[in-house]
């Protein structure tokens, strides 16, 4: 089976799992851009041990091109966890990233987030260079 058949995307305004993108809708070629990827932006995810998103990974594809290119790779590692237990740490994580991209080309950036209960979910938003 495809990896696709497994990735779920929803609205995210009724759904705390799906990665936010937030971007401008139009760039300038080749200048500084700033994007941030939030999972639970609207609905807030919980962050515990047992429950949590363990990581997102952020891709660029530029129109007409048939290949994808990784942006990044974020991993959220700390949940709680310690000797003493589950949900007894003095760190959590929390599943939003910011990163800087130059784009030369239109395309759509392609979120991917994992929830360690709930699997893959994805989302995207295009870009248009001025």
């Amino acid at each position: 089976m495809p990896l696709s058949q497994f990735i779920k995307t929803e609205d995210f305004k009724k759904e705390k799992h799906v990665p936010v993108i937030e971007a401008p809708d139009k760039v300038k070629a080749n200048e500084k851009v700033e994007i941030t990827v939030t999972v639970g932006k609207e609905i807030p995810h919980p962050n515990t041990t047992e429950h949590h998103i363990s990581w997102i990974k952020l891709f660029f594809q530029p129109d007409g091109d048939p290949y994808v290119y990784e942006v990044g790779n974020y991993e959220f590692l700390s949940h709680g966890a310690t000797v003493k237990g589950p949900n007894t740490g003095a760190v959590y994580t929390e599943p939003c990233i910011k990163t800087f991209v130059k784009l030369s080309q239109p395309g759509t950036l392609i979120a991917l987030s994992y929830c360690n209960i709930h699997g893959l979910w994805e989302s995207s938003k295009r870009i248009a260079i001025e």
